[in-house]
This record gives structure tokens, C-alpha cells and sequence, in this order.
């Protein structure tokens, strides 16, 4: 049987509050054997008085040994399987924007890049732009003109743009042409079937044209294309859990995922204090709320040990304000773990904590990677988080007589 038929099948409803804290990329490695990890090193007060009273594990987000992308990592969290939901990046980051894709569209995850005079890429985030540079750039590609598709070009954030093509038989299996290092130009765009070859060939038009369009640039003078995606059709947070569920996120990635699993998307706030304000306001209309941290991910990702660490204990200062809304589950934990050490993300199981007033509590005085391979939860695979998160809840009845 398939979780959501289980889920399905048992939840009821009640009064009682669920908060998701996902602090992307959480889990780190220490930069030198037998060191502390960012989560370890930084000063975590409430985190672990929280500890105390909850229990730990390691969440595994796809499979052991299975480095996930940002998408897989949080449909995991969101209890729906990584490997039988598969969401292309461009779908989640189009949707996160609000562009309303229609069935056959392609969309696509584009960052700017800076390219060298050899034409290989010198910085894949064109030294992290900011959107109010990024932003004329993106609609300057709505230039580019591909005989028998059209192409719909949409700012983002920072580096990041969407691109959508509509057009007839066009499939969404075509390869990345960011490399993902430097030091070698961008690839070309494969498709691996029939009709994914024919969105390959409308990409490498497109990447011709945007690429003489942004010529000129010094930062911004070329482009990479990530997660070509069809539009996914996922069952909702409310039919299969009972749950009328809110999404709080900075990035449109996030909330692209979170409306996709039929979860309603508050505000448009810019960082975490305007994060929680809105759960405050929008308290008694919802029995979920998801709220997403970017900023964990991007530091470890940058190879910045000491700013990650800045990160967390940031994430740690705004604890009580949550904790003052009484929820009665909180969860704290990541959807991967993102090492400085490795600057990527990584398979390593992420440090996860439930806290609820009927949880088992392992005894814990700390949250870290260090405890959670000795916490109560012991290493799961994150897609059976929603329904601990639903038992602790007292939202799921008994299975069988």
C-alpha cells in the first residue's frame, strides 16, 4: 500500500498545529578531522533546550549514498517519495513565480553566468548578481524569436531566470548544460528521446541568442540551463493528510513546490523575521505551516564555514517567537545536507528534530549531528516525516482492528 493511501485512509481532524522549520542544506562535515560541524560549532540555545524535550534522528532525503537536489529533498520532507514524484527544477521555479504553466510547456531554471574570453565559465552565479541587475537583463532575452515556439522569459531572483517554451510534442528529458565547475565552457543541451531532442535543439537556438544579447555584459555575459521540466500533477497536503497547509518561503523555488502539493503560499517576504510575522498573522487559518530557510544552503554551498554557522544561530534567535504560537509539533530540519567542506550538496543524513507533548524524548541536552546518530529516530528515510508528524499530531487513527 502506497503511504498516502495509508494516510488518506487514517487522518482526522482536530485543532492541533503542525510547524515544518527547514533550514535548506542544514547538515554540515567539520573542515578538519575530528573538528565540529557548522551545526556544531554554532551557539544554539534554544535548539537545544528544544532538544531536551523532543526527539532526534538522521533523515535520509532519497536513498543512502544519494546526494538530492533541492526538489527531491523537500518532496521527501513533504511525504511524497522522491523517486516515484519527479519534479524538474524549471516547473518548481515557474510555478514558484506564479507563471501558470499549461500542459506540454517546458520549463526551464536558467542562472546568468560570467563567461571568459575563451567562452568558459569563470562563475556560475555571475558573481551572485542582484535581481535589481538581473532583472532588465531576463527581460532583455525576451528578444530572442524561435520560428514555431513560443518563449516566455521571467526574472527570478538574483541569477536566477525562467525560461518556458510552448509548442507542439515538446519533451521535458533534456540534459543540464551547466557543468557545475568552472574552467570550461557551458554544454550543450541533449535531449533523450524524441521529442526532448526537438526542446534541445529550441534550447541551442536559444542559447545562441541570448548569448550575443548578453555579450556586452561583464558579469552577466552568458547562461546555463537547469531542470527542463514538464508540469508535474501531485496529490494535495490536504487530500492526502487532512491538512490545510501554509507556505512560507523567501525564494520562488520553494513556494513553487509548496503550491504544487496544494499548500497556499503567504506573502512575499525577504527574510526570516517577515517569515514569522506572517505565520503569526495567518495562526488560526491554517493546521500546517512550512517555512523555509534559504540561507544555510547558500553559505555552505559558498565554502563559508563561519557565515553558515551566522546562519543557524539566526535561525536559532527566532525559536521563540515560534515557540510562543504554542504549536503542538514543531519539526526542525533540512531537506539535504549542504557541507561547507564539500561546497554541494551531499548525502549525508540531516539532523532532524520533532518536539511534541507526546513524543518520546531520547534525553538529549544538544541538536547536532553528533546526537541525532544517537536520537530516538535513529537514521528514516524523510518521506515518512509527514506521518510522525500527523501521529504526534494526534491527526492519524488506528490501522486495523
Amino acid at each position: 500500500m502506497d503511504i498516502h493511501d495509508l494516510t488518506r485512509s487514517l487522518h482526522t481532524s482536530n485543532d492541533r498545529k503542525i510547524v515544518m522549520m527547514v533550514a535548506d542544506g542544514l547538515g554540515g562535515l567539520p573542515m578538519e578531522l575530528h573538528g565540529k560541524t557548522e551545526l556544531e560549532s554554532a551557539r544554539t540555545p534554544e535548539l537545544d533546550t528544544l532538544a531536551q524535550r523532543g526527539v532526534q534522528g538522521g533523515s535520509i532525503p532519497v536513498l543512502p549514498g544519494i546526494s538530492p537536489g533541492s526538489g527531491p529533498g523537500h518532496l521527501g520532507l513533504f511525504g511524497y517519495d522522491p523517486l516515484k514524484y519527479v519534479i524538474g527544477r524549471g516547473a518548481l521555479e515557474a510555478t514558484g513565480i506564479g507563471f501558470s504553466l499549461q500542459a506540454g510547456d517546458v520549463a526551464v531554471r536558467c542562472n546568468f553566468c560570467t563567461l571568459d574570453a575563451a567562452g568558459n565559465i569563470s562563475d556560475r552565479r555571475a558573481q551572485r548578481i542582484s535581481s535589481e541587475e538581473s532583472a532588465p537583463l531576463a527581460i532583455r532575452l525576451r528578444e530572442v524569436k524561435i520560428p514555431g515556439c513560443e518563449v516566455f522569459v521571467e526574472p527570478v531572483k538574483e541569477h536566477r531566470f525562467v525560461v518556458v517554451f510552448r509548442g507542439k510534442e515538446l519533451g521535458g528529458q533534456v540534459a543540464d548544460t551547466d557543468p557545475q565547475r568552472t574552467g570550461i565552457p557551458p554544454l550543450d543541451p541533449v535531449g533523450h528521446d524524441e521529442s526532448s531532442r526537438k526542446t534541445a535543439a529550441i534550447a541551442k537556438q536559444f542559447l545562441l541568442q541570448a548569448t550575443k544579447l548578453l555579450s556586452g555584459e561583464s558579469k552577466a555575459n552568458g547562461l546555463t540551463m537547469r531542470g527542463f521540466a514538464s508540469p508535474p500533477v501531485l496529490p494535495s497536503y490536504e487530500e492526502v493528510y487532512g491538512l490545510k497547509a501554509a507556505a512560507i518561503a523567501v525564494y520562488p523555488m520553494y513556494k513553487g513546490l509548496a503550491s504544487l502539493v496544494g499548500m497556499t503560499v503567504l506573502g512575499k517576504p525577504q527574510s526570516l523575521a517577515e517569515q514569522i510575522e506572517l505565520m503569526e498573522s495567518h495562526w488560526k487559518k491554517f493546521d500546517f505551516f512550512f517555512v523555509h530557510f534559504k540561507y544555510t544552503d547558500s553559505t555552505g554551498e559558498d565554502g563559508d564555514f563561519s557565515r553558515k554557522v551566522q546562519r543557524i544561530e539566526e535561525l536559532d534567535a527566532i525559536l521563540p517567537r515560534v515557540m510562543q504560537l504554542k504549536p503542538d509539533v514543531l519539526i526542525v530540519t533540512g531537506d539535504h545536507s549542504t557541507p561547507s567542506y564539500l561546497r554541494a550538496h551531499s548525502w549525508h543524513p540531516v539532523p532532524t528534530l520533532l518536539v511534541s507533548d507526546c513524543c518520546r524524548p531520547d534525553g538529549s541536552h544538544a541538536f547536532n549531528e553528533s546526537t541525532c546518530i544517537r536520537g530516538g529516530l535513529g537514521q528514516f528515510e524523510s518521506k515518512y516525516l509527514m506521518s510522525l508528524a500527523l501521529a504526534n499530531a494526534q491527526r492519524l487513527d488506528k490501522y486495523g482492528a
